[in-house]
C-alpha cells in the first residue's frame, strides 16, 4: 500500500497548509517532523489504580507503543475508563459496571475517531472493559489488535478474591473465625491482574483470542511476566502488518469466528457473561447471533477444562501446561472450530495453530474428548414460563440437571444476601432475586455476593436462585440468570410470589411457575413497578436506551428520520 493508503485517517489530520494548527498542537506532546508522515496508532489504555486487574496496563500501553513505533508507525497512548467488579459487589456502585462497557466503547470510538488513528491497540483487564475495547474496534472497523492485560498470580494456599467472598459465607456458618477470615482476606490478592479463575475476564480474553482478534496466547499469559511485555510489542508490531494487509475487525469478526469463540468458552467452562458480551459484540459487527446459536453449539461441544469456579484449578495453571492454543488444536482437529477464519497474525486459525504441540502427559487440568468434564456445554439457555425471551443457567453437572423448589421472592441483591446471612434460607428453596436487570438495577449487577454466601454457607447442592440480573464469572450453583423479559418491564419474574412453586430443567431447557393462567393474569393486572430513585446521570440514560439482556444489553440511539 502507498504511504497516503496506509495513513487513510491521519492524513487528514497533519497534512496541508491548512493543518499546521493540528500539527503544532501534536509537536506539544512529541511529535517529530518525521512522525507526521508515519501512520498512526492509538493506544488505548485502560490503565488505573482502582483495580488490580489494571494497574499495571501503563507499563503494557508503553510497550505496545514502542513495539507500533519500531514497525514504522507512530504510536499514540490514550486512556479510558474502567470500574472494579470485585471492588463495587453488592453495593448500589456495581449498578455502574455494565454500564462502563458502553462509556468505554464510547470513549475510544471518539478519541480514535477525533484523532484520526489510522489503526488502534486496545488493553483491557477487567470484565467490562475487555468487550468494550473489542465493541469499539467492531465499530470503527480500523486494523486493530486487543491484548489481555494478563491474569493475577495466585494467592496464598491457590486463593483468588472467590476464596474471600466464600469465606464471607463461611464466617456467617461458622465453618471459620474472623481470624481467619482477616488471613484470606490479607493473602488473595498478591498484586497486579485480572481474577484468577475461569472468570469473566479469563473467559473473555480466551474468547476474544478465539475470535481472532489477540495474538496466539494473549488471553494465556500472567499480568506480570515477560511474556506479557513481548505480547504487547508484538501487538504493536502486528499493526503494521495489518495495515499493509488492510485487514480489519470486521474481516475477522464473522459469523464463523464467533462460534469459534462460543466453542471455546464452553470448552474452558467459562462465564455467563461471555453470552451478554458476544452478543454486544455481534451487534456492532453486524453479526446476527441469538441466544439460541449458544443452545445449538453446547449441543455439540463439551465441557473440558477442570478451572475454577466449579473445577478445581487455576489460569496460572492453565498457563503452565500451554494456554489455550492446545485446547483450540484440540477442537480444530475435532472438526468442531472453523480452521479458515482470518485472525490478528494476517493467518488463519489453521495455520496459526498447525505447529501447536499438545499438552504434556499426564495432566489432568484438560481431558480429552473421551472423558469430559460435561458431555455438553454448562451454558443452558432456558425458556418457559418465567423466561419466553430466555435465561441463561450455568450448569456443570455437580449440582444436578433438575431443582424444583419453593420462592423466596427479593427485590435486591442486598435483601437476598441478608437472608442468606441470617440463615432464613432452607434446603429446597428457589431464591428469586428481581428487579435487579439492565433497566431494573438500572445496570444488571452480578449477583456474585448471594452465590458465595450460598456456598460458604454449605447450601450450594440444596438451593437454587434465579434472577433478571447477570452472575460473575466466580459464581457456581445451581444459578439461572438474564432472565428476559426483566422484572422492570412487566416480565413474569415480576409476578412470582414467595410460595410459588419452581421448576428448573436444565435437560429440558425450561424454567417454569406451578400457578395457573388465570392467578397470574389476577397478579399482573394488581403489578406495579416499584421506583427506582435513579432520575438523572449514566444509569438513567442507561435505562432509557438498553435493550434486553437476552440481545446483549446493548444501548443504541433511536433511528434519526432524515
Amino acid at each position: 500500500m502507498t504511504e497516503k493508503e496506509l495513513r487513510r485517517y491521519s492524513r487528514v489530520v497533519v497534512d496541508g497548509v491548512e493543518q499546521a494548527p493540528s500539527r503544532a498542537m501534536l509537536r506539544a506532546v512529541g511529535f517529530t517532523e518525521k512522525d507526521f508522515s508515519k501512520p498512526q496508532i492509538g493506544i488505548a489504555s485502560t490503565w488505573s489504580m482502582v483495580t488490580p486487574c489494571n494497574m499495571h496496563i501503563d507499563q503494557l500501553a508503553r510497550q505496545a507503543a514502542a513495539g507500533a513505533d519500531a514497525a514504522g508507525g507512530k504510536g499514540v497512548i490514550f486512556n479510558t475508563i474502567t470500574v472494579s467488579d470485585g471492588i463495587s459487589m453488592g453495593t448500589p456502585g456495581m449498578r455502574y459496571s455494565l454500564v462502563s462497557r458502553e462509556i468505554i466503547a464510547d470513549s475510544i470510538e471518539a478519541v480514535v475517531a477525533a484523532q484520526g488513528f489510522d489503526g488502534l491497540v486496545t488493553i483491557g483487564g477487567c470484565d467490562k472493559n475487555m468487550p468494550g475495547c473489542v465493541m469499539a474496534m467492531a465499530r470503527l472497523n480500523r486494523p486493530s489488535v486487543f491484548v489481555y492485560g494478563g491474569t493475577i498470580k495466585p494467592g496464598a494456599k491457590r486463593r483468588d478474591i472467590i476464596s474471600v467472598f466464600e469465606a464471607v459465607g463461611a464466617l456467617s456458618s461458622g465453618a471459620i473465625d474472623e481470624a481467619t477470615l482477616l488471613e484470606v482476606e490479607q493473602t488473595a490478592i498478591p498484586g497486579p491482574g485480572a481474577c484468577g479463575g475461569m472468570y469473566t475476564a479469563n473467559t473473555m480474553a480466551s474468547a476474544i483470542e478465539a475470535l481472532g482478534l489477540s495474538l496466539a496466547n494473549s488471553s494465556a499469559q500472567e499480568a506480570v511476566s515477560q511474556n506479557k511485555i513481548d505480547d504487547c510489542q508484538r501487538a504493536g508490531e502486528a499493526i503494521m502488518n495489518l495495515l499493509e494487509k488492510d485487514i480489519k475487525p470486521r474481516d475477522i469478526l464473522t459469523r464463523e469466528a464467533f462460534e469459534n469463540a462460543i466453542t471455546v468458552v464452553i470448552a474452558l467452562g467459562g462465564s455467563t457473561n461471555a453470552v451478554l458480551h458476544l452478543l454486544a459484540i455481534a451487534k456492532e459487527a453486524d453479526i446476527d447471533l441469538t441466544l439460541d446459536d449458544f443452545g445449538h453449539i453446547g449441543a455439540t461441544v463439551p465441557v473440558l477444562a477442570d478451572v475454577k469456579p466449579s473445577g478445581r484449578y487455576l489460569m496460572s495453571e492453565l498457563i503452565d501446561i500451554g494456554g489455550i492454543q492446545p485446547l483450540m488444536k484440540r477442537l480444530l482437529d475435532r472438526g468442531l472450530l472453523h480452521g479458515g477464519c482470518m485472525t490478528v497474525t494476517g493467518r488463519t486459525v489453521a495455520e496459526n495453530l498447525a505447529d501447536v504441540a499438545d499438552y504434556p502427559d499426564g495432566q489432568d487440568i484438560v481431558r480429552g474428548f473421551d472423558n469430559p468434564i460435561k458431555a455438553e456445554s454448562h451454558l443452558v439457555i432456558m425458556y418457559g414460563d418465567l423466561a419466553p425471551d430466555g435465561a441463561v443457567a450455568k450448569i456443570t453437572g455437580k449440582e444436578g440437571m433438575r431443582f424444583e423448589g419453593r420462592a423466596r421472592v427479593f427485590h435486591s441483591e442486598e435483601l437476598a444476601l441478608q437472608a442468606i446471612l441470617n440463615d432464613e434460607i432452607k434446603a429446597g428453596d428457589v431464591i428469586v432475586i428481581r428487579y435487579e436487570g439492565p433497566k431494573g438495577g438500572p445496570g444488571m449487577r452480578e449477583m456474585l455476593s448471594p452465590t458465595s454466601a450460598i456456598m460458604g454457607k454449605g447450601l450450594g447442592a440444596d438451593v437454587a436462585l434465579m434472577t433478571d440480573g447477570r452472575f460473575s464469572g466466580g459464581s457456581h450453583g445451581f444459578v439461572v440468570g438474564h432472565v428476559s423479559p426483566e422484572a422492570a418491564v412487566g416480565g413474569p419474574i415480576a409476578l412470582i410470589e414467595d410460595g410459588d412453586v419452581i421448576t428448573i430443567d436444565a435437560e429440558e431447557c425450561r424454567i417454569d411457575i406451578s400457578v395457573d393462567d388465570e392467578e397470574l393474569a389476577r397478579r399482573r393486572a394488581n403489578w406495579v413497578r416499584p421506583r427506582s430513585g435513579v432520575t438523572t446521570g449514566a444509569l438513567a440514560k442507561y435505562r432509557a436506551e438498553v435493550s434486553s439482556a437476552s440481545q446483549g444489553a446493548v444501548t443504541a440511539a433511536p433511528p434519526w428520520d432524515e
